[in-house]
């Protein structure tokens, strides 16, 4: 199962490898080259179609439990001061994503969409400190019926140059669906009120959909 964002991708990948493939053997080049050339032509199509890959995800609904938006390791926990909605101090947690990774981006809570914004800009490494308001990024927050808000903001990185965002602002969403893309790997911020109950520890590994990152 593959994400939509890759449709073109994948297409390109294949025709290019069906062309390859047969220059490949269609050449008159000594046969272990042949063998060579086919095993990274094949191997370079599985990148492509391992990095748009779309698992089924079986996300536990919740009204108290925040779900991690995406896959990845979790590499910052801190009290932040948030300058562009919430104009205050939230809880920050931050997921790493490697090019390995799933790069689909989920709803960590079901509700109404508040807020939804891009921010062009700079291409830091996704761990730089100025990463959160520098770089390429969406801000999305949330408004959940137990009145609490959760903010996520998708963060381009050095070789992330695309981020997909689907929330626009008023539609009603559900906790675990797809909410966007990021290509080439990057993080995720999640952002919660300073008295959430964290359930995560720095350098977990999570999954997007289903490991609870906190809890109201």
């Amino acid at each position: 199962m593959f994400h939509k964002e890759g449709n073109q991708s994948i297409l390109i990948a294949f025709v290019l490898t069906v062309i390859l493939m047969s220059t490949i053997w269609l050449i008159s080049i000594p046969q272990w080259l042949q063998v060579s050339l086919s095993a990274i032509t094949i191997t370079l199509l599985f990148i492509i179609l391992q990095f748009f890959r779309n698992p089924q995800r079986n996300t536990s609904l919740s009204d108290s439990n925040v779900v991690s938006p995406v896959d990845g390791k979790v590499v910052v926990i801190e009290k932040v001061t948030d300058n562009e909605y919430f104009k205050g101090e939230r809880l920050m947690i931050s997921v790493f994503m490697s090019p390995i990774n799933v790069h689909v981006t989920r709803y960590p809570i079901s509700g109404t969409i508040a807020y939804s914004k891009y921010h062009p800009g700079k291409y830091l490494v996704a761990w730089h400190p100025k990463a959160s308001e520098e770089n390429e990024r969406t801000t999305v927050v949330i408004n959940h019926k137990n009145k609490i808000q959760v903010m996520y903001r998708q963060i381009a990185g050095a070789l992330a140059k695309r981020i997909v965002n689907y929330a626009q602002e008023n539609d009603t969403i559900i906790q675990g669906n797809d909410s966007g893309f990021i290509k080439f790997g990057s993080r995720v911020d999640v952002y919660l009120p300073v008295d959430t109950l964290i359930t995560v520890e720095l350098n977990q590994q999570v999954k997007g959909g289903e490991t609870v990152l906190a809890t109201f």
